[in-house]
């Protein structure tokens, strides 16, 4: 007989809050081979239910229960974006690693706060970024070192679950999804994507918002944007510009970015992933996910062999599997932490100031 150790079993995970992207932490924690200790939320009924569906061990009636029961090694915080920051830093002061949703906090310098801290006790400390789990953005960041000088950087992220008065949610009330809405809720991703892919930062922007639907039925007047407009610079020198919307019809959930550079071009649209567009003088090509032509860097994100489309689940998964291969002590490239859900919070505030003054705004 041989004894098979699974080392992954060593992280016990505990989840915080019931919906729909706890669900998606609590696929990726037993996909990683942890243990699912416990799930929380404010209303013991509705923790016992998503820990039955989510085949957690415990249930438990608030958030503090479950972060000083001692059982667990990781919090993931699944809450509205408010309760992020005062959940995050309790967990850190109890000695636990975070994974927790963006936006990290709904200000940038409590987001600040709450990186420093993470560096402070050294825990690991992780934001689900998790469109850099994907092959071919892992590809295209490989491919662009080699193109030269980056000149212009443009894209989108676009959806339309918000496009409708009678479509409401916790993240339309300022005071439960921060100030900044579609920016930080779905340009956080693409701000993050960007910087990641070309290793550049984004050093100034002007923004442009507004308010399509000024009443939801449930949430009354809307104070939060359902749209925005951004262009920026970066360090390198870079122009760019990035559309980003709640309220496009047809587009559900289109991350989309084209970046040209000195000797080509790439782009990669999040609802096709399977492909990386690359563009050149002579002619483009269409590069499909493929592990034996893969990158060595973009590799280990292509489980699969080629014909076999991968998703979001799976980008999601590893990232949940490289942070906890984090607390074990391994390294993994790209993993993104509080510093770069501290990024997003800067460049939001940033597009915000820019709104209320008229003008460009230093990152």
């Amino acid at each position: 007989m041989i004894e098979i150790r699974r080392e992954s079993l060593e992280v016990k995970a505990g989840i915080i809050g019931t919906g729909f992207i706890a669900r998606i932490h609590a696929r990726a924690t037993r996909h990683a081979g942890a243990r699912l200790i416990a799930v929380a939320d404010v209303n013991e009924e509705a923790a016992f239910e998503a820990g039955r569906r989510f085949g957690a061990e415990l249930a438990f009636g608030s958030a503090d229960e479950l972060i000083e029961s001692g059982l667990v090694d990781v919090v993931h915080i699944c809450t509205p974006n408010h309760l992020h920051a005062p959940l995050a830093l309790k967990a850190m002061e109890a000695g636990l690693a975070v994974i927790c949703e963006k936006p990290l906090a709904t200000d940038a310098p409590t987001a600040v706060l709450m990186a420093e801290r993470a560096r402070e006790a050294g825990l690991v400390a992780a934001v689900p970024f998790a469109y850099r789990f994907h092959a071919m953005v892992r590809e295209a960041r490989a491919r662009l070192a080699d193109l030269g000088r980056v000149s212009l950087i443009q894209g989108s992220y676009l959806q339309d679950w918000l496009l409708k008065a009678t479509d409401d949610n916790w993240r339309v009330d300022p005071n439960k999804g921060g100030p900044g809405r579609t920016i930080g809720d779905i340009g956080s991703h693409w701000f993050d994507l960007v910087e990641f892919v070309t290793g550049d930062r984004i050093t100034k922007l002007c923004a442009q918002t507004s308010v399509v639907v000024t009443d939801r039925v449930q949430s009354g007047h809307v104070l939060t944007e359902d749209l925005a407009t951004v262009q920026f610079a970066t360090a390198a020198g870079a122009l760019g510009s990035v559309s980003v919307s709640q309220v496009a019809p047809g587009r559900k959930n289109r991350l989309f970015v084209e970046i040209s550079a000195a000797t080509g071009s790439l782009a990669f649209d999040q609802e096709n992933p399977e492909r990386l567009w690359l563009g050149g003088r002579e002619g483009s090509q269409l590069l499909v996910r493929d592990p034996i032509a893969l990158a060595e860097a973009a590799a280990p994100y292509s489980p699969l062999p080629a014909g076999h489309p991968q998703g979001f689940h799976d980008c999601f998964d590893a990232f949940v599997a490289d942070a906890y291969a984090t607390i074990r002590g391994e390294h993994r490239e790209g993993l993104p932490t509080f510093d770069d859900g501290a990024r997003a919070a800067r460049l939001t505030d940033a597009a915000l100031q820019s709104v209320r003054e008229g003008g460009w705004v230093t990152c």
